[in-house]
Formats: C-alpha cells, structure tokens, sequence
C-alpha cells in the first residue's frame, strides 16, 4: 500500500522557550515523542557547529596533510577552492534541516525522500555508514587532542619522544574525559558553546596576528612564494597531490550534520539549524584560509624539514621556529583546550544519531541503548556507545601512522556517502519536499547537483594511499574499513531471517496520531493498523 506522505509548512518561530511546544508539536508530526529538552537557542547551535569545526586545532591536526602535498599552494588555493563546494554542501544540508528537523538527519531523510522499493535498503546503509562516520569523527578529534598534548611535552622536553602506547593512553584518558563531560546535562553543554566560539576567535586571530610578527625575517616568505611556490614531497603526480591536499579542508570544515542530529533539543528548530550550519561553515572557512595564509608566510620555506622536525607535529614546528619554546606552549596550551571542546562537542552530536537510530530498533543492542536518562535528559548509554567504539578505532594506531590516519580519511568517506544519499533522493526518489523557513527557491537543485558531485568525486579520491607505490604499513585502511561497513551493513541487512529487511521498518512512530494537535494531523499520513513507520 502506497502510503505517500507530505512534510508539512511550518510556522516561523521565535529563538525562545516560549515556543518549545511548537517545535514539539513538529517532531510529533513525524512520529517522534518528544523526550529530550530544547536546552539549544540559534547561538548554541551555531556554537556546537563552529566549535565542532574548531578551525584552529582542526588545522593543527591536518597541516601534515596539506603541506607535503603542495605546500603553500595546497594551504592557500586548496583551501579555497574546497571552500566554494563546502559552502555548496552547506547549503544543500541547510535546506533538508529546515524542512525535516530530526535527530535522525540523513537516514530519516533518505527514507522519507526515497522510493518505496529502496527507502528501507538505502536508509540502512546511510544510517550505518553516517554511524560509522560520526564514530571516526569523535575518535580522529580525540587522536589529534592525544598527539597535540605529546607534542607539548615534546616542545617542553626535547629529548622526549612519545611511544604509540603512550598516545593511545591520552587519548583513553581524553575519551573518558569527554564522556564524563557529556553525561552531565546538556543545558551546560549548550551554554559552554558561548565560551568555545569566543576561546576560538580570540586564539585564531591571535595565530593570524601574532605568527607573521613573530618570524625571524630568514623565515618570512614572500607574496609571491605563498600564493606560487608548489613543493610536492610525495610519489604522486603534482595535480594528484594538490587533490589530496583537500583532506585539510574536507576533514576541518566537516560535520555538516552535527547539528541536525541536535535538532530535537534546539529551540525553533527550523530556523536554529540551517543558521548555524550556514554561518558555522562560511565562518570556519574564511577564518581556516586567513590562518593558512599567516602561516604561509611564516613557515619558511624548507616544507621537508617541518614535516621531518622531531616536535613531530608540522604546526607546532611552526609556532617553535616563530615563538620559541615559551611561547609555543603557551599559545599550544590554548590550541589543546580548544581541541578538547571539540571532542566534547563531536561526542555530544555523535550520541544524539546514535540514539535516534536505536530508537528506530536499527543497532545491536537498540532496545538498551534507546534510552534518556531523566537525571540529566541525556542519552548516557548511548554516550558510552560511541567513546567505546571510538576507543577501538583507536587500536589502529598500533599498526602505524597511515593506519590511524585512515580514520580522517574514513570520516571523509562515510560522511560524504551519508550526505550524498539524502541529496540525491530528494530529486530523484518521486516524493514531495513541503520547504522549511530556509530554502534555496531555483538554485536548490543546481547546488545540490555540485554538492552531490563534489561528494563523490572527493569520497574516491581519498580512499587512495598517500603514496603512489604503497606497502602494507602505508597502505590506506579507509578503504577497508569504509568496505567492510558496507559489505557488513548490506549481509546484515539481508541475512536470512535475522536480517533488517525482515524487522527494520525505518522510522518508528512513538507517539499515536491521536497525541498530535489537530492542526497538524491533517498533514500527516495515515497508517495501516500494522505499521509502525513513517511512510511517504
């Protein structure tokens, strides 16, 4: 039975509690109860975005791979050329956020969007591989927090060299750190996010500020080698390398979804989530490209001695040979707290998909992770999920660099194939898009056609090592990982008898028409007595 159903029009609403119930009535109109409280104003929202992109620590853990291949050009003009399709992207993701404000994001999407042959099959897929990604995300934000704080002891102690066994015991300790932090309420990690974009703008203008004053005049390079010098310092071809200087930007201004998955705790939803993926992104790239800039000019220009300094980080090596060892600490004291926000952030984003897709009976294990506890209205358990599967991923920096740096290119991957799903489908999948408060009008299906292209040529791109002739430690593991999820999403999913395509359902209604206002039942499409999922 064709059971098509409209998202309905909703009402602008203002950036204050008094409209709470409004924002509820919404969810209910998509099946949802509401059980978890809308502690995020617009500010907040934009707050975890920026403070989840976190420019200036983000580019302290990617720098290493930007600079090997191309160097200035790679910082400079791959930063803005990434830029122009990030904001495409942001756009695209903008409009769906406006129109389907729900912790579920991408799957929810994929399924109400899709034709009823595929909705269930491709709302799986999206749903674990955005899982697997918002997994990596929080575990290559925690890494880089871990290797950040080795390099301060480095800077501070010379002679000390981190062992991988002493990385992945920070890096627990970071993990354990951020759970604690976001098992507490979430009214607190809201209003945390005012600092984090304050503590971000002020330490970012101070790198932009500070460095280029700070070099040694035998360290400052010119106009003309920071917007032509091009040093490639790997195996690939030039035009293939300046490609793969993208992961910088890619991996810092990413998580398009992270506030989407917050949407049932955001105040005016509709409105507060497309503002703050909008202004999160334009903010991260523009502040990301001015920092590229200043520390071009301020790096020198001999690239293989940065990557190969025994500080063992390309950004702090920067910092060291403008600042000294004094001051490098004190502004890398900063960059590692900034980082740490991060990670609470991304763990906090990562929990909400988590228990939007347990909710739907989706995972392993849905019927005890779908859980709030009405202590803090958080989902703990859920929390826990995602720092223990982080925890794992980060064993595979016991099999090298290139293999835990698989996991940036594994947050690329998934998240590119989980964002582009949803996009595609809206145009393709034959159903109705009623507009939110945010829409792009004409231009809405020309930039979902440069979004959805730029996903897909990116999401090949990396799954490729970083080295044209690679062996088994530099091999690039995304490719596994990325495949193994599939192909073990995919079995799971058809298994006989056990599988999802016996039980999944897709989303699952929590709440009976009768609980919704009248206003909005209209809109919302009527059920055979046994089905439980929202229908299209």
């Amino acid at each position: 039975m064709d059971t098509k159903e409209s998202i309905i029009a909703k009402p602008d609403l203002s950036d204050n509690g008094v409209n709470v119930n409004a924002d509820d009535d919404l969810l209910a109109s998509f099946g949802y109860k509401p059980e978890l409280k809308r502690n995020f104003t617009r500010f907040e929202i934009f707050g975890l975005g920026f403070s989840i992109i976190g420019i200036l620590p983000s580019l302290a853990s990617v720098l290493v791979y930007s600079i090997p291949y191309g160097g200035a050009v790679a910082m400079v003009w791959g930063w803005a050329i990434c830029g122009l399709f990030l904001m495409c992207l942001a756009l695209a993701m903008a409009e769906l956020g406006s129109a389907v404000p729900t912790s579920g994001g991408l799957y929810f999407w994929t399924f109400m969007f899709s034709s009823p042959k595929w909705r269930h099959f491709l709302a799986w897929t999206v749903a674990y591989t955005n899982t697997i990604g918002q997994i990596s995300s929080v575990a290559s934000v925690d890494w880089g927090c871990a290797v950040q704080i080795m390099a301060a002891v480095s800077i501070a102690k010379p002679t000390f060299h981190p062992t991988t066994a002493q990385t992945f015991g920070v890096y627990c300790l970071v993990l354990l750190l951020h759970v604690w932090i976001c098992t507490q309420s979430p009214a607190l990690v809201a209003r945390l996010q005012w600092g984090y974009v304050a503590l971000n703008l002020l330490v970012a203008f101070a790198v932009i500020i500070a460095v280029p004053v700070a070099t040694p005049p035998e360290l400052r390079n010119s106009a003309a080698y920071v917007f032509g010098n091009f040093t490639n310092l790997t195996t690939w071809t030039n035009g293939f390398a300046f490609i793969l200087s993208f992961m910088s930007p890619l991996w810092a201004v990413g998580g398009f979804d992270s506030q989407v998955h917050i949407s049932e705790e955001a105040r005016n939803a509709n409105v507060a989530i497309p503002y703050g993926i909008i202004l999160a992104t334009f903010s991260g790239i523009m502040l990301g490209w001015g920092l590229n800039i200043a520390l071009a000019f301020s790096m020198g220009s001999d690239t293989q001695n940065i990557m190969n300094n025994s500080i063992g980080q390309p950004f702090a090596t920067i910092l060291f040979n403008s600042f000294g060892q004094r001051g490098t600490l004190i502004l890398w004291a900063f960059i590692v707290i900034l980082q740490f926000t991060m990670g609470s952030s991304m763990l906090t984003a990562a929990s909400r998909q988590i228990f939007a897709f347990s909710r739907d009976g989706g995972l392993p294990f849905s019927r005890y992770l779908y859980k709030v506890d009405h202590r803090v209205y958080a989902p703990v358990r859920c929390v826990w999920f995602v720092a223990a599967a982080a925890l794992l991923l980060g064993l595979l920096s016991f099999a090298g660099t290139n293999a835990i740096g698989a996991v940036f290119s594994l947050v690329i991957c998934s998240q590119n194939f989980s964002y582009a799903v949803p996009i595609i489908a809206r145009f393709l999948g034959g159903q109705d898009l009623k507009r939110g408060p945010f829409h792009l009008g004409k231009l809405s299906q020309p930039i979902a056609a440069i979004a959805v292209t730029w996903l897909i040529f990116t999401m090949v791109v990396f799954l490729f090592p970083a080295n044209s002739e690679p062996d088994a430690p530099n091999m690039n593991y995304a490719v596994v990982v990325m495949g193994g999820v599939l192909l073990l999403s995919t079995a799971y999913f058809y298994c006989p008898k056990y599988g999802g395509n016996y039980w999944f359902t897709g989303p699952v209604r929590t709440i009976s028409p009768s609980a919704v206002d009248s206003d909005l039942r209209n809109d919302i499409c009527s059920h055979p007595s046994n089905e439980t999922h929202v229908g299209i």
